[in-house]
């Protein structure tokens, strides 16, 4: 690893490609209601078109550590922060759904480069701190996707059609993006070996994707479908649509903030056991109580539990002794975000046999794996 600016420098230019990954993906979840309305789908439709960001994202993970370990985590972040925004953008004017299908699985392939390659940064800051500022990174996305919620809401009550807000979001992200670029981590860590673009995960590789698996399930119902929720089994007013994903983002990145301070403090066992009962706490309250003021702060609590999950354990992956950070990554995420691939289409499903109050339950029962796999695995301290 070579540091070219100060340590701090680094940080920030890195911080500031993980805000704007998370401002893109919030914009895009803000405006989920208004793109299923204007495109007539059902739930079942919903479901089905959403699965095309997470074929997306699984398709490209083995390239994309290899692209890291290959080009180098610098360009590849470079590349992905262009491409992502400009997806968004196209997100905007789909007139079909075959369409929204097609960018959407784009999205993903973009989302998932700018995942592996900002982590890969951030485990770089990492080694140059000599301690843990990983959850930091992502409650700075978290950060972006409160704003991102924020902004969606403003400009929904605003009248602003979903393209002008994305073109707006897109060109902000392309000149700071443009400003930080000079001052991210010019050379990741070397792997001894040549990493082989399709690594087979080892034991401890294994433990963390299935921890993740679990998270990401309840954070990509969060992400597509609370909005929904909000809108059909609450109902919102419109201009309240959001006001549940914009909590929830709001406690993830409080907890993510915080994360780095309580893991060394209580160790990670003790910290994954209480988010997966947090987790599905704040899902059941939701289901239970399906007021505005009730399911608010269920999705509060949510928010709370999944924060330091994925953090924990892409920091975790990231200091594999037998894989190059990028392909750790990328073997982590292929199993963690097969929960990001299932849970969004599964609420569909279910919903349209037996409405969305049962698949947010067996969401919540999801999340509680979180604590059983945390309370039958050993972890250092």
């Amino acid at each position: 690893m070579q540091a070219t600016k100060s340590p701090k420098a680094h940080r920030l230019a890195v911080a500031v490609f993980f805000f704007m990954a998370g401002l893109c993906f919030a914009s895009w979840a803000s405006r989920i209601p208004d793109i299923k309305l204007k495109l007539g789908l059902s739930d079942a439709g919903l479901g089905a078109v959403l699965f095309a960001l997470p074929i997306g994202l699984m398709l490209s993970l083995p390239l994309s550590g290899w692209a890291v370990t290959r080009f180098s985590s610098k360009t590849m972040v470079t590349i992905a922060a262009v491409g992502y925004p400009l997806m968004l953008v196209l997100i905007g004017t789909v007139s079909a759904t075959w369409q929204l299908a097609a960018v959407l699985f784009c999205f993903g392939v973009f989302g998932n480069l700018y995942n592996i390659s900002a982590n890969t940064q951030a485990v770089g800051v990492e080694s140059l701190y000599q301690r843990s500022v990983m959850a930091t990174f992502h409650g700075i996305w978290s950060l972006a996707g409160f704003s991102g919620a924020a902004i969606g809401t403003f400009l929904i009550a605003q009248g602003i059609e979903p393209l002008h807000h994305f073109l707006l979001i897109c060109i902000v992200s392309l000149v700071v993006v443009l400003l930080a670029q000079g001052y991210i981590l010019p050379n990741d860590k070397q792997p001894e070996q040549k990493q082989p673009l399709f690594a087979k995960p080892d034991a401890a590789i294994l433990k963390l994707g299935l921890i993740a698996f679990g998270c990401l399930v309840c954070e990509g119902t969060m992400f597509d479908w609370s909005g929904v929720y909000f809108q059909k089994v609450v109902g919102a007013p419109k201009e309240m649509v959001t006001l549940g994903y914009t909590v929830f983002m709001a406690t993830m990145a409080t907890g993510r903030f915080l994360g780095d301070r309580l893991v060394t403090r209580f160790g990670i066992q003790r910290m994954l056991q209480i988010s997966g009962i947090i987790i599905s706490s704040g899902l059941a309250v939701a289901v239970l109580f399906p007021t505005i003021e009730l399911a608010t702060a269920g999705f509060f609590l949510v928010g709370l539990g999944v924060s330091s999950v994925v953090p924990l354990v892409y920091s975790a992956a990231g200091k594999s002794k037998t894989m190059s950070p990028g392909v750790a990554l990328a073997a982590v995420s292929t199993i963690g975000f097969l929960g990001f691939l299932i849970g969004p289409p599964l609420i569909g499903f279910i919903a349209e046999l037996s409405g969305l109050r049962w698949s947010f339950t067996i969401i919540a029962i999801i999340g509680f794996s979180t604590t059983i796999m945390a309370t039958l695995m050993k972890w250092e301290r």
